[in-house]
């Protein structure tokens, strides 16, 4: 009769009192008749547990089962542990991944003229074909985006679109390709100078003239007028004619908001050399034609011989020469031509566009004003590619205006705050989440730039002792018609206008205007002052999650520094050597 087998369980006992490991021997097929207790190490411990197996089957079919259960066990594991997790670091409260995407396909769905197949909006189409259509310019202005609710195209607010998402991934395109979305920030932006690039025309053979289009859309005040304002209408059912707004190079601050965009692009899209010297080389003409005037000549789009259209109650521009400088830095950064620099840092001109400036505007960044955010554009270039004389007057003093922007952020007595803590830093008027959410992009910028530079502090001159930059950094922590194959005629778009069912298509990446100052957010949509998002406050707000995503790769290629901001090609087209115009 055989035997039953006898099993210790051994503990280890080492001199240094590490925690031990327990272990247990299972010999199923041992015939050995080594007794095991009477085997005996000195860092050993054996009890006598006094295990009998009676059933040598039962026993094998156990520890068979045992083994797949803890097969099945690591299997688990190893999967659970490639598995994305959603509560990991890189899903912090700072990781913006998915509101970017969501507020970059809001542009997706703003798309008008041949709408692309492969777009994430799946109740958008064909639109606005016709646009601008002529004999003499048979692509005419097809294409671009539709500025909000309306189906209007605005060329200003537009090309300050384009300019800010294109600053956005000339800073920060590690982030955005870490999230995937590169390529879709790069397509909207094309999308966009694709556009820009039409609604301009050169002098030529057959005319001295500048053309600069500001306006495709109208809203009439005949209320008989098949129209935007009466037409409650999804774009690719509008019927009605479309008339166009056309200026000349008088309109500087449109002229040079296009610049701007065209010439920031050109950095964006800098790897396909033929776009990027088109983009810039268009630019370069219209700059020399706009800046070529006396400056009596000058002025904004909205009064010059009434070129701007209906534009001036929705984006009445209130100066140009904040434009003019945008436009000159961007264009110095895009050609490496210092003739361009020393134009914005002119010390006349650039007093002339901080005056311009309205008490009411100033800190905000906006499609309006754009002085704060060329301040810190230069202070970029001093801080980082200083080139010295002739140039260092104005970017000393925009590095000043930019501490000085920032530090108002932070002094709450300097700016209005809602009960919630939200920013006013235009209390009289509504919409404040498009300015927060530039003011939020400038500071974390700002603040990146000081931690590239391994600046703790910032001083202000009017607080003491100044703030850290963990402060400045904490600071800165419609789709109502359905898609169902049918047309809906300009007055069967009334029963979904004053439906007060909820949206048939929903849009979740668009930014509404805002409460007001008491906090209090009315959701209706024949209130748009609370609820209407444009393309405008939109880049504000893509800009600003950017800004403040957790980047959880490794830039040091750029900077040295795991921020996620490319710190030197900006400056790529910018000679080493000294510069003078």
């Amino acid at each position: 009769m055989m035997q039953p087998e006898r099993f210790v369980h051994a503990e280890h006992d080492e001199a240094d009192y590490l925690v031990s490991t327990a272990r247990v021997s299972f010999n199923v097929s041992s015939t050995s008749t080594v007794v095991y207790d009477s085997i005996r190490s000195p860092y050993y411990k054996s009890i006598d547990f006094k295990i009998v197996i009676s059933n040598r089957t039962r026993f094998k079919w156990c520890s068979y089962i045992s083994a797949f259960v803890l097969l099945v066990i690591i299997a688990l594991a190893l999967l659970l542990n490639f598995l994305p997790h959603k509560h990991d670091s890189h899903e912090a409260s700072n990781n913006h991944t998915v509101a970017v995407h969501q507020a970059l396909e809001f542009f997706d769905a703003q798309k008008s003229g041949r709408y692309p197949e492969n777009s994430p909006v799946d109740f958008r189409g064909d639109s606005g074909l016709d646009d601008g259509v002529s004999s003499s310019k048979p692509d005419g202005l097809v294409g671009g985006f539709y500025d909000s609710g309306n189906n209007i195209k605005f060329t200003f607010p537009t090309a300050y679109t384009i300019t800010l998402l294109g600053w956005s991934v000339i800073e920060y395109h590690p982030k955005y390709a870490d999230m995937n979305e590169l390529d879709h920030v790069k397509d909207i932006i094309k999308w966009g100078t694709d556009y820009l690039l039409k609604v301009f025309v050169a002098p030529n053979s057959t005319s001295d003239r500048t053309i600069i289009y500001s306006q495709v859309g109208s809203v009439s005040n005949d209320s008989k007028a098949q129209n935007n304002d009466n037409c409650w209408q999804r774009p690719e059912d509008m019927r009605y004619t479309r008339p166009v707004s056309e200026c000349d190079a008088r309109a500087s601050d449109l002229a040079g908001e296009v610049v701007a965009a065209l010439s920031a692009a050109s950095l964006v899209f800098k790897e396909d050399n033929n776009y990027s010297g088109e983009l810039a080389k268009a630019v370069e003409k219209l700059f020399e034609q706009v800046t070529k005037l006396d400056p009596s000549e000058q002025g904004t789009y909205t009064l010059v011989d009434l070129c701007g259209g209906e534009a001036r109650n929705f984006y009445n521009s209130s100066g140009f020469m904040d434009e003019l400088i945008w436009a000159g830095s961007w264009l110095f950064f895009a050609t490496g031509n210092a003739s361009y620099l020393a134009y914005s840092t002119d010390a006349v001109r650039f007093q002339l566009a901080r005056t311009e400036v309205a008490s009411i505007d100033q800190g905000i960044f906006d499609w309006n004003n754009k002085f704060s955010a060329t301040a810190v554009l230069l202070t970029r270039l001093l801080y980082f590619h200083d080139i010295g004389y002739p140039y260092e007057h104005v970017l000393r003093a925009s590095s000043n205006m930019t501490e000085i922007l920032m530090c108002s952020y932070l002094i709450e007595q300097h700016f209005n705050r809602t009960p919630g803590g939200l920013i006013l830093l235009r209390p009289a008027d509504g919409a404040p989440l498009q300015f927060a959410a530039t003011a939020s992009f400038l500071s974390k910028l700002y603040s990146d730039y000081l931690d590239l530079l391994g600046a703790s502090y910032m001083s202000c001159i009017f607080a003491n002792p100044g703030f850290s930059l963990e402060k400045l950094k904490a600071f800165s922590r419609g789709a109502s018609i359905p898609w169902d194959g049918q047309f809906y005629s300009c007055t069967e778009g009334d029963r979904w206008l004053l439906s007060k069912g909820p949206n048939p298509n929903l849009l979740i990446g668009a930014m509404v205007a805002g409460p007001d100052k008491f906090d209090h957010f009315s959701d209706d949509r024949e209130k748009p002052w609370f609820t209407e998002p444009t393309i405008a406050s939109n880049a504000g707000l893509v800009a600003a999650l950017i800004a403040l995503h957790d980047y959880p790769g490794d830039v040091s290629v750029y900077n040295g520094k795991n921020i996620g901001i490319d710190q030197m090609s900006i400056f790529d087209r910018i000679p080493m050597a000294s510069l003078a115009p």
